[in-house]
């Protein structure tokens, strides 16, 4: 915990941004401060919610330390959102306060928020007159509250039951680590934005075992790649697109990469491709670990890179706190092999979650009390391996067969001319949809008809022809979260606007 290490090694590196850095004893005394101003200076009660709408910087980490230690609800707001979405997550999340810095300071103004408090000058002076006294590790210990990408929708904020105590937290956060291949044994690189789960909780639980974080202001291949050799970053999380990146780099760059402090590859939170991952592994090493699940449950399943070299495919086996399965129609389990909808059992009631203000969402999202849906569609083998076929909301159902995506776009981006790739269903007067790919082209690529014709015919030579796309739009750039995720909607809307449906 961090008044251990800052009083083991208080004046070793706990946190750096690059232009801030905090020793482990400046950091507890800031987060000391930090939450005590909270519950004390701005009267906020446990249970309470607060929101963080600033660019990774230092005290992106602090703030939701500072909440976890105060009992308050924390939500980091998506800053790529527009100002209307984020006036909407601060009405919707009741936040009573955004913290929020120079660059976002006028959508942050501008959303209706009551308290709206700077970082740097106006945060130094509270947190200067705010009391130093730690909080009761017997006290009520708070969270974040993430919202969902909302790629098909309105997001909504997701809330964990928080710990009985904020020392069970602190302690469950440091076991948590040790599960999916995090032991604080060195730097946590962060190469995406704080305001995504996976990038924030990995190094937050990281640093509960002793990992100082590292933030990256920005991704940026060849500067993530110097971090990681110069700084010896031993643990980081990617999303499979920053693979796809870095592969493209120049070969010369590729071979010249020596990291043998770097053991731990997190990555997760979209489909990734089984040559990617190859060729990950085989540039890399056997460091990649792979997890699949969602805000809502967090880390549902794991494997490390052997497991997945035997089971190519797999996204893992579930976790001890988990059991998954397929489903029905009906929600019946479906047999082992038989692919469905895929659900997660809860065997542990502290790890549910519900959807903030909304039990009619929480109601559907469960089966049963304890069994939620993951939103994918897939199947789990006789030994529990689990492979997903693709998100159940982006099937694309033609002429009444369906087809995933997913394995359409794994094809794609084999090419090398295509960067990214979506894949979706648009109206079809007889089929009731066809299959559509955008295509972002690598840099230096142009677009022409010949070369659709040409991508076309390489999916062709891998894939049935019911799932070959009927036509390719080029696109700038997919409109991608941070985590990698599409925003599905802002290509297909265009093609369903006017319509009474939309599938």
């Amino acid at each position: 915990m961090i008044a251990d290490f800052a009083r083991t090694r208080p004046q070793q590196l706990a946190l750096d941004d690059g232009v801030r850095r905090r020793s482990w004893a400046e950091l507890d005394d800031r987060v000391r401060r930090w939450a005590r101003w909270l519950r004390d200076g701005l009267g906020l009660a446990p249970g309470d919610h607060v929101a963080a709408l600033i660019g990774n910087r230092a005290e992106g980490i602090e703030g939701i330390l500072a909440a976890i230690h105060a009992g308050v609800w924390m939500t980091p707001i998506n800053w790529h959102l527009t100002p209307e979405e984020i006036a909407y997550v601060l009405r919707d999340s009741g936040a009573r306060v955004v913290f929020t810095d120079a660059e976002h300071e006028a959508a942050a103004r501008a959303s209706g928020c009551p308290t709206v408090i700077r970082v740097g000058d106006e945060l130094e002076g509270a947190l200067a007159e705010a009391s130093d006294a730690p909080m009761s590790l017997d006290g009520p210990a708070g969270g974040n509250m993430i919202y969902t990408s909302g790629t098909t929708g309105r997001p909504k904020g997701v809330k964990r039951r928080p710990a009985p105590t904020l020392r069970q937290a602190l302690e469950g956060q440091a076991a948590y680590a040790r599960s999916i291949a995090c032991d604080g044994s060195g730097p946590h690189l962060v190469t995406g934005p704080l305001y995504h789960a996976a990038p924030l909780m990995f190094a937050i639980y990281d640093q509960a075992c002793g990992a100082p974080i590292l933030v990256l202001p920005r991704w940026d291949e060849r500067a993530a790649l110097h971090t990681i050799i110069e700084r010896e970053v031993h643990h980081t999380h990617l999303v499979p697109t920053l693979f796809v990146r870095l592969l493209r780099l120049p070969e010369e760059e590729r071979a010249a990469f020596r990291a043998p402090a770097l053991h731990t590859v997190l990555h997760g939170a979209a489909p990734v491709s089984a040559a990617v991952k190859q060729r990950m592994i085989d540039w890399w090493g056997p460091i990649l670990y792979e997890y699949w699940g969602g805000t809502e449950g967090g880390v549902t399943t794991f494997c490390d890179s052997a497991e997945w070299l035997a089971h190519p495919g797999t996204v893992g086996r579930a976790l001890p706190q988990f059991e998954v399965f397929a489903v029905d129609e009906r929600g019946e389990r479906r047999p082992a092999g038989a692919e469905g909808p895929l659900y997660a059992r809860h065997t542990r009631t502290e790890d549910l979650f519900a959807y903030h203000g909304d039990p009619d969402k929480t109601r559907a999202a469960f089966l049963d009390r304890y069994t939620h849906t993951l939103g994918d569609v897939g199947r789990v083998d006789a030994d529990g391996w689990v492979y997903l076929t693709d998100r159940h909301a982006h099937l694309i159902i033609s002429g009444g067969v369906n087809i995933y995506p997913a394995e359409i776009e794994a094809v794609f981006v084999e090419h090398p001319a295509v960067l990214d790739v979506a894949v979706f269903g648009i109206p079809d007067d007889e089929w009731g949809e066809q299959v559509k790919a955008a295509v972002e082209l690598a840099p230096g690529v142009t677009p022409s008809e010949a070369l659709a014709a040409e991508l076309l015919a390489f999916a062709r030579s891998r894939l049935a022809g019911y799932k070959v796309p009927r036509s390719i739009d080029f696109e700038v750039a997919l409109p991608r979260t941070a985590a990698g995720k599409l925003y599905v909607r802002r290509l297909r809307d265009r093609y369903w606007a006017g319509r009474e449906t939309r599938i």
